[in-house]
């Protein structure tokens, strides 16, 4: 029986603009590692140049497309089959390949957004106009094909941060796909004792997996556990009740963000993840480290992450 989370009978006669890759829309735009390869900015630029490569055939695995779910018209979440052998670390991303009849196979990066002790795996997307990948994933169906890479790549992961109390996730439009699969892993909750998740979006129908992130604390794996969650939405481009209104930075700027969450940010206690779109990580860069917070160099733990995904071209 189908997941209740998807509606794959809505998706038959859907006509939807293309898909592509990008992991996060700006609070107005795109993306955090981008339509190419995502990184750790401080710890690794790796895996950016090669994306439109195939891996060797024996690096990936033949998987199902098991459900579809569209949030909106331009916001596409897909579940797929997992081999028994795939292995990943919450807040990696993967390499999937989809046939093109006149081009091979063209092979674009998705963060998992499905719980690492999951039988299958989950990636969400934005539709946007052009690009190879974006014309393919934009016509798949049930019981079609997709290529995972055998491997999983990345290193937007807490073990990458120096030890702290409180987590931050900071995610504009897809980005936060990443930080879904990082919530869903009990070393997340056993590791901090209070983890804010801000989402970020233009229109209130992109706030996808909202009912998924209330029950989060509640899954059986995480909740007799003693951290605790808080969900903050923003919403910059329409009102909405119980959301915030203005972009990210401003919120940390003017302290709406801290007084939402009712955490602080600390030095001391707090270590953030951010996930969005250039301007916005530029921004809270720039906010942060004058707060004396920094990224992680030359294997010393900081309290930022950062992961670039973006590029200019479509895909």
């Amino acid at each position: 029986m189908a997941d209740p989370l998807f509606d794959p009978s809505s998706v038959a006669d859907k006509k939807t603009s293309r898909l592509a890759t990008e992991r996060w829309e700006n609070e107005g735009g795109a993306t955090c590692a981008g339509h190419a390869s995502p990184m750790v900015d401080t710890l690794s630029n790796s895996g950016g140049l090669a994306m439109d490569s195939a891996p060797a055939a024996e690096r990936f695995t033949a998987e199902t497309i098991l459900a579809l779910r569209y949030w909106t018209p331009s916001l596409l979440s897909f579940r797929t089959s997992r081999a028994p052998g795939f292995r990943f670390t919450p807040g990696h991303y993967a390499r999937l390949g989809l046939n093109d009849t006149n081009d091979g196979v063209v092979w674009r990066p998705f963060s998992v957004v499905s719980g690492a002790h999951d039988p299958h795996l989950e990636f969400f997307a934005v539709l946007v106009p052009g690009g190879d990948f974006s014309r393919l994933l934009s016509n798949i169906r049930l019981g079609d094909t997709i290529r995972v890479d055998k491997a999983s790549y990345g290193f937007m992961t807490i073990d990458q941060l120096a030890p702290g109390k409180d987590l931050w996730l900071l995610a504009s439009g897809t980005g936060l796909g990443p930080f879904l699969a990082i919530l869903r892993d009990p070393a997340t909750w056993q590791t901090y004792d209070n983890l804010v998740l801000v989402h970020s979006v233009r229109y209130a129908g992109e706030l996808a997996y909202r009912d998924e992130i209330a029950a989060i604390p509640h899954e059986p794996l995480l909740a007799a556990l003693p951290a605790k969650m808080r969900y903050v939405p923003v919403v910059t481009r329409e009102p909405w009740p119980g959301a915030l209104a203005a972009r990210i930075p401003q919120l940390v700027e003017d302290g709406r963000l801290e007084q939402a969450a009712g955490v602080k940010l600390d030095l001391q206690r707090s270590r953030i993840m951010v996930c969005g779109n250039p301007e916005m990580a530029r921004e809270l860069r720039g906010q942060l480290t004058a707060r004396g917070f920094r990224t992680t160099r030359r294997a010393v733990p900081g309290q930022l992450a950062f992961e670039n995904y973006w590029q200019s071209k479509p895909s």
